[in-house]
């Protein structure tokens, strides 16, 4: 995918993920949790549909099963293309829990806990998730452990595009969720009282901010990560190649120092205006995973250059 191309798509999904968080806002009965799509909604179709008469019940059983059943009836269409492996035992798995999160999602009131309907759909939707998102990773780590370097660097291309939108949908779905609700909160919790609440307002737009800038200055970084790939997979002995490996270091240590200096700047903020807010979150970033990434970035634009120089040296000597 080119570069404009993915910006486009990433663009795009920034503004499905606001408004997949507006309407949870606003619907709360349809969009309860992020984890919960498209589950929840499927369920209240089909519940609907079902309700609507004999008929519409007879289609909604009918839906109901072929949905479920689409990942075991994937297995024949596997097993015409390559034999089947173990991985593949959790598709069958997979229709069962398919079967158990849809039909309680249609009926949650079947399940008797404490919690709320949001929390049920929530962890039922983690459920599903988890089974398919195991199923892709040990496919990956197959088709990673036996692929060769040209097919390595595609499926790294493929796995970057990857991080690229699960960072957007982070930044503008699952921390732009957290700012509503905590809006939300902050207006309940001052009923009656919301003389100066506007300080505190700006200041949870300011945290949201912060929260969701380490996750787009990710996607930025990936986009380097994607260029270095391309240059490799022209030659790796060029010099656009060590290029990019010094442009991907030189993106990696600017996003941590704008991490680590918003987060305290942040914080100091909030310390000039503490008798002001109504709300104070105060964190400590210590973005242990971030430095060990640009260590092993640093190392491998280092290798780059020593392999473009020795093979410089070698034709050299031939």
């Amino acid at each position: 995918m080119k570069r404009t191309m993915l910006l486009f798509f990433l663009s795009c999904e920034a503004i499905l993920c606001l408004l997949a968080a507006f309407f949870r806002e606003f619907i709360p009965g349809v969009f309860t949790s992020m984890m919960a799509f498209p589950f929840e909604q499927i369920a209240l179709g089909l519940r609907a549909l079902s309700l609507s008469g004999q008929l519409g019940n007879a289609m909604a059983i009918l839906i109901y099963a072929v949905f479920c059943l689409l990942p075991v009836t994937l297995l024949p269409i596997i097993r015409r293309k390559r034999r089947l492996v173990l991985e593949d035992a959790l598709l069958p798995l997979l229709s069962l829990v398919l079967f158990a999160v849809v039909y309680l999602m249609i009926n949650p009131g079947f399940i008797r806990t404490p919690a709320s309907i949001a929390a049920v759909k929530s962890f039922l939707g983690t459920v599903a998730w988890s089974v398919i998102a195991k199923y892709f990773l040990l496919r990956v780590l197959r088709l990673f452990y036996t692929a060769d370097v040209p097919r390595l660097q595609k499926y790294m291309t493929v796995l970057l595009h990857g991080l690229a939108v699960l960072f957007v949908s982070i930044a503008f779905g699952v921390c732009f969720g957290d700012f509503l609700n905590a809006i939300g909160a902050l207006r309940a919790g001052n009923t009656g009282s919301e003389d100066g609440l506007w300080v505190s307002y700006i200041f949870l737009g300011l945290q949201y901010l912060v929260n969701a800038l380490p996750y787009v200055l990710d996607a930025w970084v990936v986009f380097a990560g994607i260029r270095l790939l391309t240059e490799l997979q022209a030659n790796r002995y060029s010099q656009a190649a060590v290029d990019a490996a010094q442009n991907l270091s030189q993106r990696c240590c600017k996003a941590l120092i704008i991490i680590v200096v918003t987060s305290v700047g942040f914080n100091l903020l909030q310390l000039a205006f503490v008798n002001s807010l109504r709300v104070i979150s105060a964190t400590v970033q210590v973005p242990i995973p971030s430095i060990a990434f640009l260590l092993a970035v640093l190392l491998l634009a280092q290798y780059i250059g020593e392999n473009k120089q020795l093979k410089e040296d070698n034709d050299l000597i031939v």
